[in-house]
């Protein structure tokens, strides 16, 4: 899958240096490595997943545009982080610096004029601007040899609507400081959950014409494991070591993101009358101070939001499970949800 996607973004890097040379090389050539540096290129590989699980072949030309509208997923996952770092103002980024640190660097380096800050996160923009309009052609290109093009398309276009909506109620309730579970729980379904592992699998599976029993059950299990998957991602922002998870640890307690942990941890300390839990958890959204989101973290661990949240996760994953035990998935798609579960589930 990589190879192909490799195949379409360096034929779209040549493309661009024909409008102009320095914007082929400073963004569209920056966003291409990005894209093709992320890893395990898990969203594609679930959207795979739910190909094979709805009955698509795994050879052939067919096969092929499959694979490549899988792949525009990953281009779109570009689309998602340029901008998330913006708005997060997180200098790095897989363990490297982010696309808005690495243009504002330039431009103090080149003595360039205006705002260095401002003229960083405007070029980060571009570049998630960018990669939504080279996902969307990615797609389009290949549903145009599937007869589900028109269905599979429905789901993409549900897909990037909820995972902005999801961004939207982070950013409202960092903004007015809700701490409510529910909430918290919203935030998680729209932007990792659906996003990250029920959306792709649904599109997958609708690719292949799969029956309605296999799509809800698929579904069932995104919505279960994904919101683990983001429970386990809070934990580790909170309690994970940089050069594991690629950025600062405690980041969303700096900027006071209403995470499930942090919404636990504020019903615990006062369902306990813990006073100096409370004002701990007060401060998180009003000081970005390390120091002060550390001792967020030991008075969430304190207090027993952790344990919560991990006991949770391991709930959530273990159901997952439950709505796919009766599917007759290919063996090597059954592995792969069970022990995507699994990790979800390591807190």
């Amino acid at each position: 899958m990589n190879g192909l996607l490799a195949a379409y973004l360096g034929h779209r890097v040549e493309a661009a240096r024909a409008v102009d040379g320095d914007f082929a090389a400073e963004l569209c050539a920056r966003m291409s490595a990005f894209t093709l540096a992320g890893g395990k290129g898990l969203r594609s590989v679930l959207a795979w997943w739910g190909w094979l699980a709805g009955g698509g072949t795994a050879a052939g030309p067919v096969a092929g545009s499959a694979l490549r509208a899988c792949s525009a997923v990953e281009v779109l996952q570009s689309f998602a982080l340029a901008h998330d770092d913006v708005m997060d103002a997180a200098p790095l980024r897989r363990g490297s610096p982010s696309f808005h640190a690495v243009y504002t660097r330039q431009h103090r380096e080149r003595g360039l004029r205006g705002d260095a800050r401002r003229y960083g996160e405007s070029l980060a923009i571009l570049v998630g601007d960018l990669a939504m309009v080279w996902a969307d052609d990615l797609l389009h290109e290949s549903l145009a040899d599937l007869p589900t093009g028109a269905a599979a398309h429905a789901v993409w276009r549900d897909m990037r609507t909820e995972v902005i909506a999801g961004q939207f109620l982070d950013l409202g309730a960092q903004a007015d400081g809700d701490r409510s579970e529910d909430r918290a729980v919203r935030i998680d379904q729209l932007k990792t959950a659906t996003y990250t592992v029920e959306r792709p699998l649904h599109m997958g599976a609708v690719m292949a014409g799969a029956d309605e029993a296999t799509v809800t059950a698929l579904r069932a299990y995104g919505t279960d494991v994904g919101v683990a998957f983001q429970l386990r991602n809070d934990l580790m922002d909170a309690y994970g070591a940089p050069d594991h998870t690629g950025k600062r640890t405690g980041e969303d307690l700096r900027e006071g993101k209403n995470t499930l942990l942090l919404a636990c941890g504020v019903r615990r300390a006062e369902e306990a009358g813990d006073r100096s839990a409370q004002r701990a958890l007060a401060r998180v959204g009003r000081s970005s101070a390390p120091e002060d989101a550390e001792e967020a973290a030991r008075v969430l661990d304190r207090v027993g939001a952790r344990e919560e949240v991990s006991r949770r996760c391991r709930l959530l994953a273990e159901r997952g499970l439950g709505r796919i035990r009766r599917l007759d998935l290919h063996p090597a798609v059954s592995e792969g949800l069970r022990r995507f579960a699994e990790t979800a589930a390591r807190t």
